[in-house]
């Protein structure tokens, strides 16, 4: 996550010129601690970080991401230009359909990982991170193809997540549309919720069950409270401290953290979103050389063996050599074990290579492993009844 840091300074005085989400008001009315997240002030917690994480994996929670970037491509040639802009083959996509994936830049470095949803060959949606909208927009810009049209409509959205187990029935009973037909990572662009206009699309950065909100930025606190009014005990608000151990617990990438301009999606682990193979896309001559060439670095999943809390940015050593560095790390409720991710050198990228954390100038072991973090819910096999 970008650096969160508090909305007020030392003498308690609110920082100025930060952008507020249309529900803003609700947040402080749910006592929310409030802070300076990418320009944006936005709640951190409410109730406590494990408390509202266990409150998602269990029930339901909550999220204002009304922060986040919206990009409209339109025209005759918007599928053309989205293909070259991102890593994914957007062409095998169906209409409806969204896809995670990366834009890269010419050397391969990350410029962001963002969701496309395909309206139609000619209108493409575009969801960016908050930090990164206005450099993406210009990004996007840059490589406008004639006869398209780039719309940042980030001021007309609103944009708010539920998550979590009883996801599904808190949301149908404000939705006249059958939301059990919704696959995963598909939308419906004409619905309503709570009686007000909305996309809805199931997509999360949770690991569990859920669907994101789109809807206008006047139409947001009614349909908050209204989600909050139906789900009773069953949902409450979540801030962005849970919605970070959550998308971590899950090993969801964070861009600032497991990947940016110096890290590739490959180097990340995000093979799987890189189609060396369609026609073109910006960064990949350069992504096929290092495949070629084989990783120099790569990420890698690590269990701390002794007591200590790993973050990122910490130094990760072998036989006293620094050899990478830490992205994330955290205590995992669910789990109950302190985890994390690493960007090393690819020779100690295997599993059961013993590595030392530098935490607070002491070393402390870690093992790198394999399928350590909690399997995302869509990822579970369903029960046999």
């Amino acid at each position: 996550m970008a650096e969160l840091t508090s909305s007020h300074d030392c003498e308690g005085v609110v920082k100025l010129n930060l952008g507020k989400t249309p529900l803003h008001e609700l947040h402080l009315a749910h006592n929310a601690k409030m802070v300076d997240f990418a320009g944006w002030e936005m709640p951190l917690e409410y109730a406590g970080i494990i408390a509202e994480h266990k409150q998602v994996r269990t029930a339901a929670g909550l999220f204002d991401v009304s922060h986040m970037g919206e990009i409209l491509i339109s025209g005759p040639e918007a599928e053309n230009m989205v293909q070259l802009l991102v890593t994914s083959d957007v062409q095998a996509l169906q209409n409806l359909q969204i896809t995670y994936t990366v834009m890269c830049a010419a050397d391969g470095g990350t410029v962001d990982d963002l969701l496309v949803y395909k309206y139609s060959p000619e209108k493409f949606l575009l969801v960016v991170n908050a930090a990164n909208t206005a450099k993406d927009l210009a990004w996007i810009k840059q490589h406008q193809l004639p006869n398209c049209e780039v719309n940042d409509l980030s001021e007309q959205y609103a944009l708010i997540a539920i998550q979590g187990p009883r996801a599904d029935a808190i949301l149908q009973s404000v939705c006249p549309d059958d939301l059990s037909r919704l696959k995963l990572f598909r939308f419906i662009p004409e619905s309503f919720v709570a009686g007000r206009p909305a996309l809805i699309s199931r997509t999360g950065y949770t690991g569990e069950r859920g669907f994101e909100i789109y809807l206008a930025p006047a139409d947001a606190p009614h349909v908050w409270q209204e989600l909050l009014r139906q789900g009773g005990a069953d949902i409450t608000p979540i801030g962005l401290g849970a919605r970070d151990t959550l998308r971590f617990e899950a090993k969801l990438p964070l861009y600032g953290q497991e990947l940016g301009p110096e890290i590739t999606p490959l180097e990340a682990g995000l093979a799987w979103f890189v189609n060396l193979d369609k026609p073109e896309f910006i960064g990949q001559a350069a992504l096929r050389q290092q495949a070629a060439a084989g990783l120099k670095r790569q990420q890698v999943e690590f269990e701390m063996q002794g007591r200590g809390v790993p973050r990122a940015g910490y130094p990760v050593q072998k036989d006293g050599r620094e050899i990478g560095q830490v992205t994330t790390g955290y205590y995992t409720p669910t789990l109950d074990k302190n985890i994390g991710l690493a960007l090393i050198e690819s020779e100690y990228a295997r599993p059961g290579e013993l590595i030392d954390i530098v935490v607070r100038k002491r070393l402390i072991p870690a093992q790198v492993g394999q399928g350590l973090f909690y399997v995302p819910a869509y990822r579970r096999k369903k029960n046999s009844k």
